[in-house]
């Protein structure tokens, strides 16, 4: 019997990545995608896209979408009540597993264990203990299109912005980048491929350069720039 599982969907190539190998294994029955939405600009909190895009996606894959608003302002506290809330709703549904697309950032997967293990509810990981360069070789057979949308400026410029995940752009990835930007390196939106009954229509606009302040850890602030285009 399948195991009941909520997806955490970012829309970008991972989150595709993961999703497809788990429905391919058909080990779990994926009731609903699960998306956290900034209440403010009502894009997602990881790759800004809009909930019309995000729906189009869930359409396209077949899977219902879920969507959480948070207040930026609020901070982790406000997505820990949101996963609260999706954990409260879920769990009436008889889910105990959700399901992240992470690669190798432990203190991002400490982080959800320890907010969804009091509540049993497992993490399950399916691109997990494989290096990034095997993961985009991976996605790269899967098919799955996926194009660019969002870069660190310090370490890719706007030219990235429309790019198509190819061998070409891993070729010319520089070598301080990781391959498939597990650091934030950049961002992406998944719009067709195996996953995906019929593509998803999009529109991207002119890349431009904004700046977002984070409070960090031990107290100071810091400043990330970043390439973005809407998209829409």
């Amino acid at each position: 019997m399948k195991q009941k599982a909520v997806f955490n969907w970012s829309g970008g190539k991972d989150s595709a990545l993961a999703l497809y190998k788990v429905l391919q294994s058909e080990q779990f029955d994926v009731v609903s995608l699960l998306t956290t939405v900034n209440k403010s600009s009502k894009r997602s909190s990881m790759h800004a896209l809009p909930i019309s895009l995000l729906h189009a996606q869930a359409d396209s894959i077949g899977i219902p979408l879920y969507l959480i608003e948070f207040d930026p302002e609020e901070e982790t506290r406000g997505y820990e009540e949101c996963m609260l809330q999706a954990v409260n709703h879920f769990k009436k549904q008889g889910v105990n597993k959700f399901i992240f697309g992470d690669i190798f950032l432990h203190d991002v997967r400490s982080y959800r264990e320890k907010q969804l293990t009091p509540y049993g509810i497992e993490v399950v990981e399916p691109l997990w203990d494989k290096t990034t360069a095997e993961i985009m070789d991976e996605f790269l057979q899967s098919g799955l299109k996926t194009v660019v949308v969002t870069t660190m400026a310090n370490l890719l410029g706007k030219e990235y912005i429309g790019r198509l995940i190819d061998q070409s752009f891993v070729n010319e990835l520089p070598k301080c980048i990781d391959v498939c930007g597990e650091n934030g390196e950049y961002h992406t939106f998944c719009f067709d491929g195996a996953l995906f009954q019929h593509p998803v229509e999009y529109k991207l606009g002119e890349p431009f350069e904004f700046s977002h302040t984070i409070n960090m850890d031990d107290g100071t602030q810091q400043v990330f720039t970043y390439w973005f285009a809407n998209i829409n």
